[in-house]
């Protein structure tokens, strides 16, 4: 865990605690989140995910928009319960007014898609495929059939893979 992470959410729990004048539980924090997310508050865990690969790509500005975003949220959670919105009213409120920061629902960063592989799948039309995922493609080893919509015909592989 980068030491800088850790303490931009203590930084953030302590401008909250001294704005709201009561304490908050810590969260965990883990840098275990991939994919285009920066950043995940898992409310009922109190646990703060972080993407390790977008923050060394943009640390500036992850420390100053991503963590408190993502700290907002469970200090929000806390303050207002489970019913309020993912960026409603209540966790807007706490981006301007504790933090001072524009409540951005979502980052801008740079994402690079690694392609994926593609399990090539036919039926019975002509010039028709299916391009089943590794999770997909796994069911169907396990046993699973799949059936085309208009031939009704089952799905089989064809030995073929692509990226896509």
């Amino acid at each position: 865990m980068p030491e800088q992470i850790q303490a931009r959410v203590e930084n953030c729990y302590t401008l909250a605690e001294d704005f709201f004048g009561r304490g908050f539980k810590r969260p965990q924090v883990n840098l275990k989140l991939r994919g285009q997310k920066a950043g995940v508050a898992h409310l009922h865990d109190n646990l703060l995910r972080f993407n390790q690969q977008l923050y060394l790509e943009n640390s500036e500005h992850f420390l100053r928009q991503t963590v408190p975003h993502e700290v907002a949220h469970l200090i929000a959670h806390q303050l207002f319960g489970p019913g309020i919105k993912p960026h409603g009213e209540e966790w807007q409120r706490i981006m301007l007014g504790v933090y001072g920061l524009q409540p951005d629902r979502c980052h801008s960063y740079a994402v690079k898609r690694t392609p994926a592989i593609r399990y090539i799948y036919n039926c019975n039309c002509p010039s028709q495929d299916f391009a089943f995922t590794a999770q997909r493609h796994a069911l169907v080893a396990k046993g699973r059939r799949y059936l085309c919509r208009a031939c009704k015909a089952q799905l089989l592989f064809s030995g073929q893979q692509r990226l896509e």
